[in-house]
């Protein structure tokens, strides 16, 4: 039972947490008609019985402070009379009010009336700053956090902070290594879904992201976003030692650790260490044996591209005619 004090009133709610793919919803007490609130106070011997049931769903891949952070959804509550006859006639409204369009119910009009936005794509709440439309108040009120950088959610593990409750639950499994999102074609476990969602893309084949100016399809927005700096020449990860730029972060933080001399990445048979993933895979190719690189002219195998190459300039100087002096 929790208590919740505002001006000398007691508010006594019965609180039911449900996390379910971490989005939430509110639904106000305030828009069931038919309930008079009771209320607890040092001025009035009132009561008021609420139950309330706090929902968590999974975010989509929209905005908000990194590619597990998004937009659309917020912290609410869903409120109901938590007993007797308040809650009886709130069991009657349940399923009250239909939807015109699918064969959804609501308890109230209020809820009807945000359930068809989905229907109308109408979007009443538009963000002062930058003049993006949302259909919910709950959902601009988490987009402007974007602007105001807002995180009120802290990892107690790592101090990490987010602007969502999703993003906070999404991180806190890399700290416990869940992953409760499973791909049906392969098994392959993530701990988001918008993880799962994008990895059976490879399983399809689709890729729904086109290149506007090449194109080329990818998988994922952010992929694109990456690939278009091919197009632009921008480079936006600057070098601090040198003034060297680059294109993608991944080529960034290699570069960075010539400065550094830092080697991460270590070989499990030899203990050699290297900068790069890369490095360190191509490197074990000496401890399997394996030669992925395959010459079309005599069929020989190599380990690393670079050695096939090499290796192919022995056929083109063969295939030179010779000159007589």
């Amino acid at each position: 039972m929790a208590s919740v004090k505002d001006s000398s009133q007691t508010l006594l709610l019965n609180i039911i947490t449900k996390d379910e793919e971490e989005e939430v919803k509110i639904w106000e007490y305030d828009d069931y008609p038919g309930a008079s609130p009771e209320m607890t106070s040092s001025n009035s011997s009132q009561t008021l019985g609420l139950k309330v049931i706090i929902k968590e769903e999974e975010e989509d891949d929209d905005i908000g402070e990194s590619d597990h952070e998004t937009s659309n959804n917020s912290d609410q509550v869903e409120t109901f009379p938590a007993s007797g006859k308040k809650h009886q006639e709130w069991s009657k409204a349940k399923g009250s009010h239909h939807c015109p369009h699918c064969e959804e119910s609501f308890p109230f009009p209020s809820y009807l009336e945000r359930h068809i936005r989905k229907h109308s794509g109408e979007k009443p709440y538009a963000c002062s700053v930058c003049g993006k439309r949302f259909p919910a108040s709950h959902h601009l009120t988490v987009h402007q956090r974007v602007h105001t950088g807002e995180k009120p959610y802290h990892c107690s593990d790592c101090g990490m902070s987010f602007s969502q409750l999703s993003g906070l639950k999404g991180h806190q499994r890399t700290h416990t290594g869940e992953k409760p999102h499973h791909c049906p074609t392969c098994s392959k476990g993530f701990s988001y879904l918008r993880d799962l969602q994008r990895h059976q893309l490879i399983h399809t084949g689709e890729k729904p992201y086109s290149c506007s100016d090449c194109g080329k399809g990818f998988t994922s927005p952010s992929h694109l976003t990456v690939h278009k700096r091919v197009h632009t020449g921008e480079k936006p990860y600057n070098c601090s030692e040198c003034g060297e730029s680059f294109s993608y972060v991944g080529s960034f933080k290699h570069h960075q650790r010539i400065h550094t001399g830092e080697k991460p990445y270590s070989c499990p048979d030899c203990e050699k260490r290297f900068t790069s993933s890369n490095q360190l895979k191509v490197h074990q190719r000496v401890h399997t044996g394996e030669k992925p690189f395959c010459c079309s002219e005599c069929g020989d195998f190599f380990s690393q591209q670079s050695n096939l190459k090499s290796h192919q300039r022995t056929h083109r100087r063969e295939a030179l005619p010779l000159i007589s002096l």
